[in-house]
């Protein structure tokens, strides 16, 4: 398949596999790309429009381990997310972590990086998306109407989302806990809020029936 599309294949022994990979596991294959196509907010919402929806967006406040980064983007596409924005400062890119732990979603679902994610959300509120932050202290997310044009901030492992954007958000959805433990794994998070989602878009749909 690979030789079908034009792409050059080289087949070579362990020793010179494990030396490429540095460590890394690579299953008896490696494959080299070229770096990550970003898009930008304009690009996320023409998505929306293609598939006639209204936009559903991720916001990650701050992300920094590859691993969340890359298992929100699975989460997202699975969830028909039209895409996520990420900062150009303290976040992780996409690079081939994210891509591996994506499992291929990274082919599907848009990524901006934004210099300041205050100012996306600013942005996102102008074209008429309501934006909640995913963090304690707010609604239970479970009673709350996120159906219709969304865009959902997850905040940092272990800080949360920032005082300040919190601020610029429409409200503040918390996922009820209660076990000892009072926060989730970011991409657990945002797997649980994307799915929340869906639930809202699906009774919408049907009370409009």
């Amino acid at each position: 398949m690979a030789k079908a599309a034009g792409i050059p294949v080289r087949f070579c022994d362990r020793a010179a596999m494990d030396r490429a990979a540095e460590g890394a596991v690579h299953q008896g294959c490696i494959g080299y790309a070229v770096d990550f196509e970003y898009s930008d907010i304009d690009g996320i919402l023409g998505v929306a429009r293609e598939r006639n929806e209204p936009p559903f967006v991720i916001v990650l406040d701050g992300i920094e381990d590859p691993h969340n980064l890359g298992s929100i983007l699975r989460s997202g596409e699975c969830g028909g997310v039209h895409g996520v924005i990420i900062g150009k400062n303290r976040q992780t890119p996409v690079n081939d972590t994210v891509i591996k732990v994506a499992e291929g979603a990274a082919e599907y679902v848009k990524v901006a990086r934004v210099v300041n994610i205050n100012d996306a959300i600013r942005e996102l509120k102008t074209k008429n998306v309501w934006v909640y932050a995913l963090d304690m202290g707010g609604d239970d997310i479970y009673e709350k109407d996120l159906s219709g044009a969304v865009a959902l901030v997850v905040g940092a492992e272990g800080a949360g989302v920032s005082r300040l954007t919190k601020q610029l958000c429409d409200g503040v959805a918390s996922i009820p806990m209660r076990g000892n433990i009072n926060s989730l794994n970011a991409g657990v998070a945002a797997a649980l809020g994307i799915y929340r989602k869906i639930e809202c878009d699906k009774i919408s749909r049907a009370e409009n029936k």
